[in-house]
């Protein structure tokens, strides 16, 4: 923390930088090892102001959470397909089946 900043002023830049990873669909791990890499905030402070948000902000935190788990739902069953049509592709290959 900058010695110019008040503390209420350094929980204010952290709350903006959490609202930076919710922008990019990030966990809370995620933003608590985004912001400690980048701008050198320890962790445990970083859970504290996310734990904060949430509470004052239930709702959104909980639409939030949901957002996230059917994202990597989706991605999951995306890369699952993929993962299908690859083995099928390559498997079409090996016997000499063209479309």
């Amino acid at each position: 923390m900058a010695d110019s900043s008040s503390p209420r002023e350094y929980i204010h830049l952290i709350q903006h930088l959490i609202e930076e990873c919710i922008l990019f669909h990030m966990s809370k791990e995620e933003c608590m090892e985004a912001l400690f890499k980048h701008a050198n905030i320890k962790p445990v402070i970083t859970a504290t102001v996310w734990k904060e948000l949430e509470k004052e902000n239930k709702e959104f935190f909980q639409a939030y959470t949901k957002d996230r788990e059917e994202r990597a739902s989706e991605t999951e069953t995306r890369q699952r397909i993929q993962k299908k049509m690859l083995s099928h592709s390559s498997a079409a290959k090996d016997t000499g089946e063209d479309d």
